[in-house]
C-alpha cells in the first residue's frame, strides 16, 4: 500500500488515509510501519510526536536515512539524515522528542541542538528539524516556505554534479550537455590529482597522501603545487572554457591536500577565466588563513557545507574571511537555522549557496529555504544523472529538476511524500520504517548547566 498524504494533508486527507489504512487491514498488511491512534481530527494544538522510524536509501547517488517522524493525528513528518551519515544520529533522539508538540519547532531545536556536531554528526539534529517543519506545515495546511516568511522566488537555480574527465575536452562536452539540458551554473572538480603523476608538476614528501580521507589538512601534507602544475591546471579550465564560453558561471572545487600558498598561485593563475567561486581550499575552520586567500586571490572564495550552526558563518562572514557561503541545510541545522544563516550573511554583503547531495525529502528542505531567503544564489543536485531518484517521491511536478530549475512546492510542509515502492527497491539495508522501541527510553542527564 502507497501513502500519499503529503500533498493533500488537511482535515479531509486524513479522512481519507483513515480509509486507506483500513483497506490495508483487511488486505493484511504489515501495519508495524504505519502511524498508529490515528485522529481524523487535525487539531495543531493537541499533535504529539508518538514515534520516529527510519528507511535507509542508497546510491542515490549517496547513502541517505530517512526519517519519519509519527503523531497522535495520524499525520507525519519526513526529514532525512546527511548523506553517508549514521541512522543512529536521529535514533537517539526519539526519546527526547516522544511527547512534545512537533509545531513548537524551535522549542525542540534549542532541546536537541547540543546533540549536534559539524559535519555529518549534525545530521540526526538536521533531520529532525526537517521533519518537524514538515508536520508543521502539514498541520496547518500551508508550504514550508510560507512560514518562513514567504518567498523570494518560485523557482530555484540548480547546478549539477557532473562526472569528472582528465580530458579537459571531454569533460568540457559533459558540461556542455549540461547547458544542453538548461543548466545556467557549472561547476567542475579541478584537483592536485590530475597533474599529480607529471614530473615536476607537483612537490612532495615521499608518502604524502591525496587520499580524500587522509586524516591531514592540507597546510600539513607539505604538498606544493609547482609553477609547472599551475599551468597545466590553469590550461585544463581554459580548455573547458574554450567549450562552454565566458557566459555562464564556472566554480570550482575539491583541490586536494594543499597549502595556502599553492592556493594562492593558483588562485591568481586562474583569474583570467574568471570563475564563480573557488570552494573548500583549505578547511574551514581556519578563519585568518582563508582571510589571507581571498585577500590574496581575484576570484570569490566559498566554503561553509561542513559548518553545524549559526555562529560559525557569522565569523566567516564578520572578517570576510570568505566571499560566499555555502551551508548544506543537513548539516547547518536545518531549515530555520540555515535561513538565519542566510539572513545574518546578508548583513555583511555575503550571498548564499546551498550544498546538497541527498534524496528529494533534504532537497525540498533545502528548496523552501532558498525560496524564503533572500540572499540565495544557487543550490548543488548530485542526483542529475540518477534515473530512479526523482520516482522516491510523489506528489510534485516531475522531473524534480526542470531545465536546471526546481519549482517551489505549493502544497503543505515540504510538498512530497515517498512513493514506498521505489524506496523499498533502494534500500540500503533490509527494514522500512520498522519499529525503534528500543529507543524509546534511551534518557541521560542532557543540561549543560548547573
Amino acid at each position: 500500500m502507497r501513502r500519499n498524504s503529503t500533498n493533500k494533508e488537511g482535515r479531509r486527507s486524513f479522512l481519507k488515509e483513515t480509509a486507506a489504512l483500513g483497506a490495508g487491514l483487511w488486505a493484511g498488511e504489515n501495519l508495524e510501519a504505519y502511524p498508529q491512534n490515528t485522529n481524523t481530527n487535525s487539531k495543531p494544538s493537541d499533535l504529539r510526536i508518538t514515534d520516529l522510524r527510519v528507511a535507509t536509501v542508497a546510491r542515490a547517488p549517496m547513502t541517505c536515512p530517512i526519517i519519519r517522524i509519527d503523531t497522535n493525528q495520524g499525520i507525519y513528518g519526513l526529514g532525512e539524515v546527511r548523506d553517508g551519515a549514521s541512522k543512529t544520529y536521529a535514533l537517539m533522539l526519539k526519546s527526547r522528542i516522544v511527547g512534545e508538540n512537533p509545531c513548537n519547532i524551535d522549542k525542540i531545536f534549542r532541546k536537541i541542538k547540543q546533540f549536534g556536531s559539524h559535519s555529518r554528526q549534525a545530521g540526526g539534529v538536521c533531520a529532525v528539524e526537517m521533519a518537524l517543519w514538515d508536520l508543521a506545515g502539514k498541520a496547518y495546511n500551508v508550504p514550508v516556505c510560507q512560514m518562513l516568511g514567504g518567498r523570494f522566488r518560485d523557482k530555484i537555480r540548480i547546478y549539477a554534479d557532473t562526472t569528472e574527465s582528465r580530458d579537459p575536452k571531454v569533460f568540457g562536452q559533459r558540461l556542455k550537455a549540461r547547458l544542453d539540458q538548461g543548466f545556467t551554473w557549472l561547476k567542475m572538480d579541478l584537483g592536485v590529482e590530475m597533474v599529480a603523476d607529471t614530473p615536476g608538476a607537483v612537490t612532495r614528501p615521499a608518502g604524502a597522501s591525496f587520499a580524500y580521507n587522509d586524516p591531514a589538512q592540507g597546510m600539513f601534507t607539505g604538498i606544493e603545487i609547482t609553477e609547472k602544475g599551475i599551468a597545466m591546471m590553469a590550461d585544463y579550465v581554459a580548455q573547458v572554457r574554450d567549450v562552454v564560453g565566458m557566459d555562464v558561471p564556472l566554480s570550482a572545487d575539491h583541490f586536494g591536500h594543499i597549502g595556502v600558498n599553492s592556493s594562492i598561485r593558483l588562485g591568481k593563475a586562474l583569474t583570467k577565466y574568471n570563475l564563480a567561486w573557488l570552494e573548500d581550499m583549505i578547511p574551514w575552520q581556519n578563519t585568518e588563513l582563508l582571510k589571507k586567500i581571498s585577500d590574496a586571490v581575484d576570484i570569490p572564495i566559498l566554503t561553509g557545507e561542513d559548518i553545524y550552526l549559526k555562529e560559525p558563518f557569522m565569523e566567516l562572514c564578520r572578517t570576510h574571511a570568505v566571499d560566499i557561503i555555502q551551508p548544506d541545510l543537513a548539516t547547518a541545522g536545518g531549515i530555520l537555522e540555515t535561513k538565519k544563516i542566510g539572513d545574518g550573511a546578508q548583513e555583511f554583503g555575503v550571498p548564499m549557496v546551498l550544498h546538497f547531495a541527498g534524496t528529494p525529502v533534504a532537497c525540498m528542505a533545502s528548496v523552501h529555504c532558498a525560496a524564503a531567503t533572500g540572499n540565495f544564489l544557487v543550490m548543488e543536485n548530485h542526483s542529475i544523472d540518477v534515473p530512479w531518484w526523482g520516482d522516491l517521491v510523489e506528489g510534485i511536478g516531475k522531473p524534480i529538476v526542470d531545465k536546471g530549475f526546481i519549482t517551489v512546492p505549493d502544497t503543505p510542509g515540504l510538498g512530497v511524500a515517498l512513493n514506498d515502492e521505489v524506496v523499498k527497491q533502494h534500500l540500503a539495508e533490509p527494514g522500512f520504517f520498522e519499529p525503534t522501541p528500543q529507543w524509546n527510553v534511551d534518557r541521560s542527564s542532557d543540561r549543560q548547566w548547573s
